[in-house]
């Protein structure tokens, strides 16, 4: 069920001879590619071990919007209204002024491709009244689906010790919005985003270079390394290529890539157990902290003299090539129709932010009865 850790350790060659310097140890980290359609895990690598997700969190995020949307909370013209208390959260942040009025739709869009972490809070307490009972509201969702490995505090996914996941439970929650909620497959897989003149490409790479590729989401965060959920279709089949902890954008490309490829040649060892069925084991407690290694002055040096790009990409991997068409850029619209959340609303309270063997409560007692925005 595992390939061997060489994958990473080739991959990592392969860079060397591209780069000439090293970008960190050369070992593979957690790593699960699954089926959709069936949940069968075709290989995994410490698919229960705990990490920092980064902002793979935009992805429980967007399912906990979408969950609102079907319990008609909420409607995907209903409004988000940037605080300033969000424009005030670190980057990477789109810039919107306070006040700025979005729909759900277009937020979801901004931070499927933008990774926006302004915007991130802006749908938090757009929805929930605060991104504390929006982290409630995250973890409901998070348990209901079997994510035991999973604790989230903040709608964005920058660092927080109480903040964690694992490859399993990312793979569940892909499976999750890909099934469930199949009909906004689009917004996993749209190119780049433009805002007046200025310009927002996506960030995952395998988009319009690898065959098949429509999704999904990025995440970085110097604790937690280059995350990358990948996804991609052949022939009405379509693979996830969960991967944690890569020492840089390139090397996550590649081995997700990697990994998809061997997938549709069916060079994996298939097993029937379903991945809700896997459970924690005991012994995963402290995610790693990979800001010592991924974060030093040398590899982050390194990383900027190779130029961490498309082509650098395209010569690590024999699976990815040039684009052949022009990457299509949505233009981002202002304003909203819709109706205002009437999902339950919460203080700004601030959730316990448990060690990661503490399982939480599921939500927060509400701080108010009235409903609404």
């Amino acid at each position: 069920m595992r390939f061997s850790r060489n994958i990473f350790a080739a991959i990592a060659a392969t860079l060397l001879l591209v780069t000439a310097a090293p970008l960190g140890a050369a070992k593979a980290e957690p790593y699960v590619l699954m089926d959709i359609a069936s949940g069968r895990i075709l290989a995994e690598e410490d698919a229960t071990k705990r990490w920092y997700p980064a902002s793979l969190t935009k992805l429980m995020t967007a399912y906990t919007v979408l969950r609102a949307v079907e319990k008609g909370y909420i409607r995907m013209d209903s409004p988000v209204v940037i605080s300033k208390s969000a424009t005030r959260e670190p980057p990477s942040k789109i810039g919107f002024p306070a006040g700025t009025v979005l729909t759900f739709e277009e937020a979801l869009k901004i931070i499927m491709v933008k990774s926006a972490n302004d915007i991130s809070t802006s749908i938090a307490e757009s929805l929930a009244g605060s991104t504390y009972g929006f982290a409630a509201l995250m973890n409901e969702e998070a348990k209901r689906l079997g994510m035991t490995g999973s604790n989230f505090v903040n709608a964005h996914g920058l660092f927080a010790t109480g903040q964690y996941t694992t490859a399993r439970d990312m793979a569940i929650l892909t499976r999750a919005l890909r099934t469930e909620f199949a009909r906004y497959d689009w917004l996993y897989r749209i190119d780049g985003l433009t805002v007046g003149e200025k310009r927002y490409p996506n960030y995952n790479y395998l988009l319009g270079r690898f065959p098949g590729a429509d999704g999904m989401k990025t995440g970085y965060v110097c604790e937690s390394g280059f995350n990358l959920i990948a996804t991609a279709t052949r022939n009405q089949r379509t693979l996830a290529a969960v991967v944690l902890g890569a020492p840089g954008q390139v090397e996550r490309a590649a081995l997700a890539a990697t990994l998809l490829e061997k997938g549709f040649a069916n060079e994996t060892e298939q097993t029937a157990m379903p991945v809700a069925m896997y459970t924690q084991r005991p012994e995963d407690t402290e995610p790693t902290n990979l800001r010592p290694t991924v974060c030093s002055p040398e590899v982050v040096k390194t990383r900027i003299d190779r130029g961490d790009d498309e082509n650098v990409l395209i010569n690590a991997s024999q699976f990815v090539s040039a684009r052949a068409s022009e990457p299509v850029f949505q233009e981002v619209r202002f304003g909203a129709s819709g109706p205002a959340s009437t999902a339950p609303k919460y203080a700004d309270v601030p959730l316990p932010t448990p060690r990661p063997n503490y399982t939480p409560p599921a939500q927060p007692v509400a701080a108010e009865a009235a409903q609404g925005g």
